[in-house]
């Protein structure tokens, strides 16, 4: 039986989702966007065009609702199915767009390079607990109008694995696009087999930027998925209370679900956020809070009841080094988001209020999430009854070691981890030389990167994704793109 946590009633999930539906009717929503609001006025919204300004009816909520898909499908750059987000299926991948990357050698949080994202996508390509990778943070070495093409060029270049991504320009979305039809041979082939996720997010309270907002319909018109981000703060730009946080959150995502179904009925969506508490004490959004952790659950739950597959940041640590309360605040997170079925869990590798990625954090939180998707698997009888002959053989041998019965349910029953976790005796983890966390996750990282094998995708595909990025990186004035090999 599969192990579930609940949050919130049915009861309390209608109130909320009452409260968040009449919010946009009656107050509306801001979106800086004017076709977007001229396709929601022949709808049937009341737009207030000089106020950017639209008020929807519950009948358009309704009709989006109906339109959104149930589950849908992610796949490789191969064209492997790598994903089905549905119902209580589970999936990790890395947090996303970092400013900065910590240092193992200094120990300090710096500016992420090219050869940093290199090495962190030869590193995701080979952990077996994160089923996709994403744009997990901006190097500084190239110009920034083409950091977010950028930085997919180089996942699509080095990983099979799928994407999530996302752009803070319009501009960006072509070229991103573009990578995505190269790869598939045709407009018609990615819709039919996507390989990434965008993240959209809006801005609190209630509203979406002309750029968020042109990105839902950009990715509608392609029908390439989006995860919509919503990031309410609690007791800030939120109410104080989780569930005040979470009506304004399901307002939000709402409106998002609207703009993109009414672009494109039957987009993909995962309903995902990443909201949090505001700490007053040091004006800091905590995201490993477990305030923050329960509003991820419990919009999750929301999302479930309307039909959506979700998505949530979270397994994540708010703290500055590879240290215990990293361990903590991801290893509780990524528990609580399994069990309550998030689909999509964005959060491993990261650190500092979601802005710095760790290349040893990433291969640590890859066993967090081995055991926890270990965890989901329950307790389920294995030829244990009768128990009588077991009893019999432990008696009789004195041990089970070798017994038929624990060869063939050993490795089903329990989870190993790799060398990063120490179970190690003292005396052998003395004689081994009293290495500690850090330094084994070091090693298994050089280790990954070592043993990396290149993607195969094809040479001429990677040949016409350089080409195409090359010429964007002229655009913007950058002769050469920077080494990578």
């Amino acid at each position: 039986m599969r192990p579930v946590l609940r949050f919130l009633s049915d009861e309390l999930i209608e109130k909320i989702v009452g409260e968040a539906r009449e919010i946009l009717c009656k107050l509306g929503v801001e979106i800086h966007n004017k076709d977007i609001l001229f396709m929601l006025g022949e709808h049937g919204a009341k737009v207030e065009m000089d106020r950017y300004h639209v008020f929807l009816t519950d009948e358009i909520i309704e009709s989006a609702l109906k339109a959104v898909p149930k589950s849908f499908k992610l796949y490789d750059v191969l064209g492997n199915e790598t994903h089905h987000f549905s119902d209580y299926n589970v999936y990790f991948t890395p947090g996303s767009a970092a400013l900065n990357i910590l240092d193992y050698e200094t120990n300090e949080i710096r500016k992420p390079k090219t050869t940093d994202y290199v090495r962190y996508v030869k590193v995701v390509s080979q952990l077996d607990n994160i089923a996709s990778q994403s744009t997990a943070f901006i190097p500084a070495d190239v110009c920034e109008k083409i950091s977010d093409s950028y930085r997919l060029y180089l996942s699509f270049l080095y990983c099979e694995k799928p994407v999530v991504t996302g752009t803070f320009t319009m501009e960006a979305f072509n070229i991103m696009k573009e990578f995505q039809v190269i790869i598939r041979g045709s407009k018609e082939e990615l819709k039919s087999k996507p390989l990434t996720i965008f993240s959209c997010c809006p801005t609190s309270p209630i509203k979406w930027s002309n750029v968020t907002s042109q990105n839902v319909v950009d990715c509608a018109n392609f029908s390439i998925p989006v995860e919509f981000v919503s990031m309410p703060l609690s007791g800030f730009m939120a109410p104080v209370t989780l569930v005040g946080t979470l009506i304004q959150h399901t307002a939000e995502t709402l409106s998002g679900v609207v703009i993109s179904q009414f672009t494109n009925p039957g987009t993909p969506i995962l309903y995902g956020g990443s909201p949090a508490i505001f700490d007053v004490r040091y004006e800091t959004t905590p995201m490993g809070a477990v305030e923050t952790m329960m509003i991820d659950c419990a919009y999750n739950e929301i999302g479930k009841y309307l039909g959506m597959p979700t998505q949530g940041y979270i397994s994540l640590s708010d703290s500055k080094q590879l240290d215990a309360q990293a361990g903590l605040e991801s290893g509780v997170g990524a528990t609580l988001a399994a069990l309550c079925g998030i689909n999509n869990i964005s959060g491993p590798g990261m650190l500092d209020f979601e802005s710095c990625q760790s290349l040893e954090k990433l291969v640590l939180d890859n066993e967090i999430c081995g055991m926890t998707i270990h965890l989901l698997k329950g307790i389920e009888p294995k030829e244990d009854f009768p128990s009588l002959p077991r009893f019999q053989e432990l008696l009789k041998e004195q041990h089970l070691l070798i017994s038929e019965h624990t060869r063939r349910y050993l490795n089903e029953e329990f989870y190993f981890p790799g060398v990063v976790i120490d179970r190690a005796s003292r005396t052998r983890w003395q004689e081994e030389g009293s290495i500690t966390l850090l330094e084994r996750a070091h090693g298994e990282v050089e280790r990954i990167i070592k043993n990396y094998v290149s993607s195969r995708l094809q040479d001429d595909t990677k040949k016409e994704l350089t080409k195409l990025m090359t010429e964007e990186a002229h655009l913007y004035g950058m002769r050469n793109l920077p080494e990578h090999e």
